[in-house]
């Protein structure tokens, strides 16, 4: 979903769950939070659309929630946020109006811009929330950790194996140190996907599973004159793997998710298939358009998994689970067992906004010095999982999660600098190198 569509689903979805609540602060439960009078001050790092969003829902999770800082690799996309979240006409999740300006305050000397940015937002904050691109999050996810601080990061959580093992090393400490975390990854909060996980057992083992996110594609930000190479990349993250981690990561993530929530762990392996059909152009930078993986669990259960981006073709979102007994199908919310006979059928009328209830309950945890939310793990081996699915169709060879995940691999920029040389450049022509499966090794 864009910035629009999850900002409309806050404004306009009924929901009966979450919400701001009115407990008072907890007594010694200062280490959760240093703001005065109860204050919660929270930090955005990453700017864009998703962190425009985030930001808002948490602001409007509770009344202590005040943003202190802000930091951004580009000015513009800074800017373009502030004045969003000052002008925006916001509702919590009982539908009531939320006054922001009085809860923004971000002096100029607050607004940071650049690669370090991120460290001094941090230091301001009780509360950070990273939307970067994805490349970025296992070194701000790591430091936010090291400064104590507690941690709303979207999904996916890392690029490549490399950066995997450093957010599972940040998740370790954080569990330490009882910091909160919650990822991105917002069916977990979700009312309907929550109801079925309690009735899981009703299609009895699962055997099998299917997941898609097959859709037209995302945006395109072309090349602008005079621009170096790190900056066009950076603005058109979405097709450098070492900033997004190709579409199978960035998006579809949320549907592999699901099947290792629901399977209770993650594959052993991967293989599968897919390539560039229609999505040729230079301005494609390096990411396949379409996925199709078999992911193998230790119990000799395979999900498939699908995803494309091809303009003109099947549009699903979707997750199916398959059991010795019956079905799940989670976009209908029921379980139907093998003769058609619906076992279950969740009351779509009491769906919530995930996206919101993610920060309620996670500022409702901070406000009483509760520890209840480490979701840094899962983050990172659902990231996995993905990453595990593009070695696989980018080699056309059976990947182990084993030796993949402690190989080591990472596609991060040697430096981190606008001049700097990022791990992927364009030939003569303006094209980029391309995966080959039965070439490309790993």
């Amino acid at each position: 979903m864009n910035k629009h569509s999850r900002r409309d689903f806050v404004k306009q979805t009924s929901f009966l769950a979450g919400g701001i609540f009115s407990a008072p602060l907890i007594a010694g439960a200062t280490n959760y939070h240093s703001g005065a009078a109860g204050t919660i001050k929270i930090a955005i790092v990453g700017c864009g659309g998703r962190g425009t969003g985030a930001t808002l829902q948490a602001l409007v999770a509770r009344p202590e929630v005040t943003l202190v800082a802000m930091a951004d690799a580009f000015r513009d996309r800074l800017d373009s946020c502030y004045k969003t979240l000052m002008s925006e006409d916001a509702s919590d999740s009982k539908g009531n109006k939320v006054d922001l300006k009085p809860k923004i305050q971000v002096p100029e000397e607050n607004k940071f811009t650049g690669f370090d940015a991120y460290k001094k937002a941090i230091a301001l904050a009780d509360v950070v929330i990273l939307t970067t691109p994805p490349g970025f999050r296992p070194i701000h996810f790591e430091e936010a950790i090291s400064q104590g601080k507690h941690v709303f990061m979207e999904k996916p959580v890392a690029t490549d194996p490399a950066g995997v093992q450093k957010v599972l090393a940040a998740a370790a400490i954080a569990k330490e140190k009882k910091l909160n975390v919650v990822v991105g990854l917002q069916r977990h909060y979700q009312n309907s996907y929550r109801e079925l996980f309690k009735r899981k057992d009703m299609i009895g083992d699962i055997v099998s599973a299917q997941a898609w996110w097959d859709n037209d594609g995302v945006w395109v930000n072309k090349r602008k004159y005079q621009q170096t190479e790190m900056e066009y990349q950076m603005r058109n993250w979405y097709y450098f793997n070492w900033l997004c981690g190709d579409h199978i990561t960035e998006q579809h993530i949320h549907n592999i998710d699901v099947i290792n929530w629901f399977k209770g762990g993650y594959p052993v392996k991967a293989q599968g298939i897919g390539g560039r059909q229609v999505r040729k152009g230079k301005e494609y930078g390096e990411i396949f358009d379409h996925h199709y993986v078999e992911f193998h669990y230790a119990d000799g259960s395979i999900l498939n998994s699908q995803c494309r981006h091809i303009p003109g073709t099947m549009s699903k979102v979707d997750e199916l689970l398959v059991g010795t007994k019956g079905k799940i199908f989670a976009g209908a919310a029921n379980i139907v067992d093998y003769k058609g006979k619906v076992l279950y059928q969740y009351d779509t009328k009491l769906e919530n906004n995930p996206y919101q209830t993610e920060h309620d309950e996670l500022f409702d945890a901070i406000v009483k010095g509760e520890y209840k939310f480490a979701d840094a793990e899962n983050g990172a081996k659902s990231t996995m999982t993905s990453i595990l699915g593009r070695m696989a169709t980018y080699s056309g060879q059976v990947i182990e999660w084993d030796k993949a995940i402690n190989s080591g691999l990472s596609i991060q920029p040697k430096v981190y600098d606008w001049n700097a040389a990022p791990p992927t450049l364009p030939n003569e022509d303006g094209f980029y190198p391309v995966a080959v499966p039965g070439k490309t090794t790993y």
